[in-house]
């Protein structure tokens, strides 16, 4: 079980996150969704230890090992996709194997100028679970993304994160029928400060009440 509590977050003494707790069993994706601007990026960040005033999260059971898969692929551009893993671990082999899991075998000296968004996308993906995370924390990862380049994405993070026994999933994404697909579970990060305002497994839910449940949210702070 992977359990934390994240006691609030303000910008320049304005509320932006209240007091958040989510607790994931073993093998668990969790869509987080809610409208622009209700602190999902920040929420992703401060378990990541990346928020810029320090704010932490608190780990029940201890911190996870954590990998983060940003909106942008983050790779160094004067640096082959091989010459980025390798930064990450150290081990030809184990990254060879990783480029080959996400499709990219036979691009590892290709530059990040040279690839597509899709497959520096793949890459960053790559580089992510080299890490070998307790906990994947995903921002918009198929964020402009044509739809066959969206699909083949999807069905890498289903086979290499959701499907995988033990590791946990933290999904943003603002698109309703993709959180349906890739989660065991969605909340709705809503209100002001922000909290966790509805959570149900996907299986209980359809795009039209997680519309309804997000229209509330627009309507409360409208």
């Amino acid at each position: 079980m992977i359990s934390w509590t994240i006691p609030g977050r303000s910008f320049n003494d304005q509320p932006v996150l209240g007091t958040i707790a989510l607790s994931l069993v073993p093998g668990e994706s969790h869509c987080l969704i809610g409208p622009s601007g209700f602190g999902k990026t920040t929420l992703l960040n401060i378990l990541a230890d990346l928020d810029i005033d320090g704010v932490k999260a608190e780990w029940q059971d201890g911190k996870p090992h954590i990998g983060y898969l940003f909106q942008q692929p983050r790779l160094l551009p004067w640096r082959t996709l091989k010459e980025n893993l390798l930064l990450v671990k150290d081990d030809p082999a184990a990254v060879n194997e990783m480029l080959e899991a996400v499709n990219l075998k036979g691009y590892g000296d290709y530059y990040p100028s040279r690839i597509s968004l899709g497959m520096a996308r793949r890459a960053a993906l790559a580089r992510c679970l080299l890490l070998e995370p307790d906990l994947v924390l995903m921002d918009e990862p198929l964020v402009s993304l044509d739809a066959p380049t969206a699909l083949q994405m999807r069905k890498l993070i289903k086979r290499l994160v959701c499907d995988h026994p033990t590791r946990c999933l933290i999904y943003v994404t603002h698109d309703l029928e993709e959180a349906l697909q890739m989660g065991d579970r969605i909340s709705v990060l809503g209100g002001k400060p922000a909290q966790l305002v509805f959570s149900a497994s996907s299986g209980e839910l359809s795009r039209e009440i997680l519309e309804h449940k997000l229209q509330e949210q627009f309507n409360s702070v409208a």
